[in-house]
């Protein structure tokens, strides 16, 4: 409770437009940024501990999940570039003083994010039947793998709800209730996982032998629980958003839900070029399964399994990256443009530094991650490679994340995603197509490995001559 009055107070001198010591800059990116890491890792370790929990039924189980990953991926980023365009609004909005306005662009927000996901859903139903099949997935999987991806489909709003609610939370500098429930998430999930899952069995609890019961559903367990995880974790996320916080509660004063013009128009200004290059960049991790589903069940299990325990070491960027969208946010909102210019470079900063030092922490402790994932030898030897060979990346990689945070914060979406779609599509899929049919999938990660360094220099160089005044006076003149 004391680091969030330090952390308030910090906050405050941003939108009073008081000096900040370096001191007190850095203070404040380490009060947003350490509850957004915990976030971040523990979404990742929630999908760790499903992928480990499927793959102890074995490799095929996992590839059925696999081969969908990255089609959800694209999901979830176009949910999330949905709810970006709202909450960047009404981050610049508490940043200028302007609670009110902010609480009529969060309800506008939630009738926009709502239909947009819903809508989403629907298609993705309608096609799950076939999408497997389209991916190369051979027949001992697709039916698994269409099963988990239409409930994942069904559930949509949801996870829409789960990546709205916490942006609009942490929008307005409270970065505490998205942990928190990521942390409740990552334990219901595990509970549903455990009773879903696995059939009725034997176990030892205590010394005893006790008889745990259990649905036996296998992979659709796992998307049940997952989805039944994040609906308990979304729920309470909007109520406390619409009902508890202090400058967002939609009991201060009342609104229209129905949207208009102005604020879907400074959405989409936001999350079109987001939603446009997330869904280019995931068509090419969508490339990505298909230039590897040819290599075999053991090839798609072991990439899968390497991007999950990859992820603990890159999530910590994107929750510093969430940070620093907050305070460069609520810097260009008040008008304070060297500030944010300092705050993205404190940022970029310490994800590069984080993320360093879990790139060696990735590299030594890998035969041990991909053991926890799965007992198919030959999938922990492939994971265990490639691990090593992403190792390399990450801080070049932790640039990148969290300078596109930046360029968010400040509603810069269409250059960095431009960039982003020209290193993945120029540099990665062309490589990892010409190296995977002689190298296997230690061809595609290599290829990954280069394609995040080359990623990461072009955004620093980015940072380095952006034009801050422009961008600001090109805010103001949109206000």
């Amino acid at each position: 409770m004391k680091s969030d009055k330090k952390k308030d107070a910090l906050l405050s001198m941003i939108r009073q437009g008081k000096p900040m010591t370096l001191g007190e800059q850095a203070r404040l990116v380490m009060f947003l940024a350490t509850p957004a890491i915990l976030a971040q890792l523990t979404t990742t370790m929630m999908q760790y501990i499903d992928a480990s929990m499927v793959g102890s039924m074995g490799a095929q189980a996992s590839a059925s999940i696999g081969l969908m990953e990255t089609t959800m991926w694209l999901l979830g980023s176009i949910c999330s570039a949905a709810a970006a365009g709202f909450y960047v609004q009404v981050s610049h909005q508490l940043g200028s003083n302007d609670p009110r306005r902010a609480r009529n662009t969060l309800r506008q927000g939630i009738m926009s994010v709502l239909v947009v996901s819903a809508l989403i859903g629907l298609v993705s139903l309608a096609v799950s039947p076939f999408l497997p099949v389209w991916l190369g997935g051979g027949s001992d999987i697709t039916p698994t793998a269409s099963a988990y991806f239409a409930i994942v489909a069904t559930a949509l709003p949801i996870f829409q709800f789960s990546i709205f609610g916490a942006g609009m939370l942490r929008s307005s500098g409270n970065m505490v209730v998205p942990s928190v429930m990521s942390v409740v998430m990552m334990s219901l999930d595990v509970v549903f996982n455990f009773f879903l899952i696995f059939p009725t069995r034997p176990m030892q609890l205590f010394g005893a032998e006790v008889t745990m019961p259990g649905m036996g559903m296998g992979v659709v367990g796992a998307a049940i629980g997952t989805v039944s995880a994040e609906l308990v974790a979304a729920a309470i996320t909007m109520y406390i958003l619409c009902f508890r916080s202090k400058e967002l509660s939609l009991r201060i004063d009342t609104g229209r839900f129905l949207p208009t013009w102005g604020v879907v128009k400074r959405a989409l200004h936001i999350s079109l070029p987001m939603g446009l290059q997330q869904t280019i960049m995931c068509s090419a991790y969508v490339m990505t399964t298909i230039i590897i589903a040819p290599l075999g069940t053991f090839a798609i299990a072991a990439n899968s399994f390497g991007v999950i325990v990859e992820s603990l070491c890159y999530m910590p960027g994107y929750g510093i990256a969430d940070a620093a969208t907050t305070l460069v946010g609520q810097s260009i909102g008040a008008g304070r443009h060297e500030l944010m210019k300092r705050f993205a470079w404190l940022s970029v900063g310490l994800g590069v530094t984080v993320m360093a030092v879990m790139g060696v922490v990735m590299y030594v402790g890998a035969p041990v991650a991909m053991a926890m994932m799965t007992p198919a030898e030959e999938v922990r030897r492939l994971g265990v490679e490639v691990l090593r060979i992403e190792a390399f990346a990450e801080p070049m990689f932790a640039a990148a994340i969290v300078s596109y945070g930046v360029f968010v914060g400040a509603a810069k979406t269409l250059v960095p995603s431009i960039m982003n779609l020209v290193s993945i599509w120029g540099v990665r899929i062309s490589l990892a197509a010409l190296l995977a049919p002689s190298m296997g999938l230690r061809g595609v990660w290599i290829a990954m490995c280069i394609e995040l360094c080359f990623r990461g220099f072009i955004f620093l160089v980015k940072l380095k001559f952006w034009n801050i005044q422009t961008s600001c006076n090109h805010y103001e003149k949109d206000q």
